[in-house]
């Protein structure tokens, strides 16, 4: 029998092989390159990062005497932090009656950054003598170590005798102002809570929103208030240029009908 006759390999399959290695030689290369960019991208963004905490840094300073005047001008307006605090979304929906109540009392609030702007902040709540608690000021504040790990601690709140809001349920609020029925913890326990600082998302809230520009909440419900007469007042004018309307046209409707009796007696006659 004939020995059968060896079968080459299509040249055509050994061209394709050697182009999928030169493609994936190529990928490869272009990945490498994509990550040295990539790092020197990372090394800009750090640098980056760096100046922008020096910019910081120097405008916290230059803040500073401007917080200080407003914060001596806030204290010229009555209830103005408990205003401000009742008409945040957010933290309004954290206060009961009895927390309102004691907020009253609050005179100041104060934002601190440490001078290392990355390692965290404080919380200054200054207030008058009131019947609920001893403290003239009460702090919380926020450090991130230097593994980055957030912590947090504040000042032990001195409870007046069976004055305790951290003991005590929610009531239901006045001006009938929707609130959970159920029992909702007291806005001061928040001074205790230290389970996930670095989730605390009041404090930052206080830091990032309210403290930047507080007068815009304190003059919130004023806004709406306004709004809400002035909408009042276009629909009573709307109601009453209808009212006047309709009686135009009754009154014209009955001329009319006048007139059409009136010619007939004519025609009669």
């Amino acid at each position: 029998m004939a020995t059968p006759a060896k079968v080459s390999k299509p040249e055509g399959k050994n061209n394709h092989d050697n182009a999928d290695e030169q493609a994936d030689k190529e990928q490869q290369e272009a990945i490498e390159q994509i990550d040295e960019v990539q790092n020197e991208i990372d090394r800009l963004n750090e640098q980056a990062s760096e100046e922008i905490l020096k910019v910081e840094q120097k405008y916290n300073k230059l803040r500073q005497p401007y917080y200080s005047k407003r914060s001596d001008l806030i204290a010229k307006i009555p209830n103005f932090w408990v205003t401000a605090f009742v008409n945040h979304p957010q933290i309004s929906a954290l206060l009961n009656e009895e927390d309102e109540e004691a907020l009253q009392f609050l005179t100041k609030v104060e934002v601190q950054e440490f001078e290392d702007i990355k390692s965290g902040y404080k919380i200054n709540f200054y207030f008058d003598s009131n019947q609920y608690f001893e403290n003239d000021v009460i702090s919380k504040e926020f450090h991130l170590n230097e593994t980055g790990e957030p912590s947090s601690k504040s000042t032990p709140i001195k409870w007046k005798s069976g004055k305790d809001l951290t003991k005590k349920s929610s009531t239901p609020s006045k001006g009938g102002r929707k609130r959970n029925m159920e029992e909702q913890e007291s806005f001061f326990c928040w001074f205790t809570d230290h389970g996930d600082a670095g989730a605390d998302e009041l404090g930052e809230v206080i830091k990032d929103d309210i403290w930047p520009n507080p007068l815009q909440y304190y003059l919130a419900s004023e806004i709406e208030e306004d709004g809400g007469d002035e909408l009042d007042e276009e629909g009573m004018m709307d109601e009453e240029d209808e009212e006047d309307y309709e009686g135009e046209e009754e009154e014209g409707e009955g001329d009319e009908d006048g007139e059409d009796e009136g010619d007939d007696g004519e025609d009669e006659g």
